[in-house]
């Protein structure tokens, strides 16, 4: 990605990211390649982080901006709870990253999160774009293999559905993504947020669910 290239391309270019909604919890997967243009940088990058214990984010765009915001969101989500003696609500964590982002836009970080996470209140799955747009829906993607994860998760999608389920059909849809989009690839990163537990997904259980699936195995990064 170069400064040269319109935004619209900067922010759908190098990666999927994944966020569900379920009954009981959110999922938030991504696959873990990380391109510069047609070259592959790293083939473990991690693009879902955990922000407390209810709390997660994925990023998607330039690396070095999304880390940035991560950080400040982390910082600060940790002082909220210093504070207030409770984990921050998932829609005000989501608010103060929009504001975070709405506050640079004139030079901005170029970097597409999904914020996922439970509280009182239930679950949440939030977009939150570069000029610190915000939007709630029951699943996201974003990335440039967002448009094949979307045709998999769309069809397979059910309110009612249970987290179990629900990393099932983020794992297809991450396989569709690495089947057709060629900056994203080598392998699958799930982090699973209930009200009781907040859970990342080992490779030997990722694994099991793919064969479970009938999903090739991905080989391990060399």
């Amino acid at each position: 990605m170069t400064k040269d290239e319109p935004l619209s391309q900067r922010l759908t270019t190098g990666t999927t990211t994944i966020g569900i909604g379920c009954k009981d919890g959110v999922i938030l997967a991504s696959e873990r390649r990380a391109t510069a243009g047609s070259f592959i940088a790293s083939k473990t990058a991690v693009k879902v982080f955990k922000v407390d214990n209810n709390l997660a984010i994925t990023m998607a765009g330039y690396v070095g901006d999304a880390q940035v915001v991560i950080r400040y969101l982390t910082a600060e989500v940790a002082l909220y709870r210093l504070r207030r003696g409770n984990p921050i609500p998932v829609k005000s964590a989501s608010t103060l990253l929009a504001n975070i982002l709405n506050g640079t836009r004139y030079y901005p970080y170029l970097a597409w999160m999904i914020v996922g996470g439970v509280d009182t209140t239930g679950g949440h799955i939030i977009s939150v774009d570069p000029g610190g747009g915000m939007l709630e829906d029951k699943f996201v993607s974003v990335g440039s293999g967002s448009t094949f994860a979307y045709g998999v998760i769309e069809e397979g999608y059910r309110a009612d559905m249970s987290v179990t389920d629900g990393v099932d059909l983020a794992l297809r849809g991450v396989t569709a993504a690495l089947r057709r989009d060629s900056a994203s690839g080598d392998g699958y990163i799930v982090h699973t947020i209930t009200s009781k537990s907040y859970t990342e997904l080992d490779t030997d259980d990722i694994n099991k669910r793919l064969k479970a699936l009938k999903i090739p195995v991905p080989l391990p990064a060399t």
